[in-house]
């Protein structure tokens, strides 16, 4: 029987993350003709940018798609989830995305929605499969690379971008993939010494 991480620790995370995107959603296009991330963001002074762009969404198909990549990836690795270090890694990994974006990819001027953060919290999950000794770790984060890959090689296709109205920003599922892979190895090898130390 399949048992789901339901304490409120392991699915406040994404919880909040979801809810805030929705209340976002319901006040379009208003929001993001402020809270868009823009290219100008850092020339404008408007930093909060960095963040609030990873919770708009272009049409309905696209928040739904990503709320269900959230709801998928809390059943997947919810049991690894702490409120608390989730919202910080979530953090992280939306500003490094959009960091990278913006010093790597100047063709991006625009930018809304969760999935490169979503790809950073998967690969992190993946991560800490690894570290618990979960064989299919291994074979999602191939899975990851493959799909990061392709979309590099061969671009996102077409159906996508006519559900969400919008171009799809692979660069953002790139980054968000390896910031997400840094942020977990960087908390493997952080609970690794500590736990030496504690051995000590």
């Amino acid at each position: 029987m399949i048992q789901f991480p339901t304490r409120p620790n392991q699915y406040l995370g994404p919880l909040i993350v979801g809810l805030i995107s929705i209340v976002a959603f319901l006040f379009e296009p208003m929001a993001s003709n402020y809270f868009a991330l823009e290219r100008t963001w850092w020339s404008q002074g408007n930093y909060y940018q960095i963040v609030s762009g990873h919770f708009l969404h272009t049409n309905f198909i696209h928040i739904l798609f990503n709320l269900l990549g959230l709801l998928l990836l809390w059943a997947l690795h919810g049991d690894d989830y702490e409120m608390a270090s989730y919202l910080g890694k979530f953090l992280i990994v939306c500003i490094g995305i959009s960091l990278c974006m913006y010093v790597f990819s100047g063709e991006i001027v625009w930018y809304v929605g969760l999935s490169g953060a979503i790809h950073g919290i998967f690969a992190w999950g993946c991560i800490r499969d690894v570290e618990n000794k979960v064989f299919s770790g291994w074979l999602l984060l191939i899975g990851l690379a493959l799909k990061v890959g392709n979309e590099q090689l061969n671009g996102a296709g077409s159906l996508m971008p006519n559900l969400i109205n919008a171009s799809v920003a692979i660069d953002s599922h790139l980054y968000g993939a390896i910031i997400g892979l840094l942020v977990g190895i960087v908390s493997l090898l952080r609970r690794q010494f500590f736990t030496e130390n504690l051995e000590a």
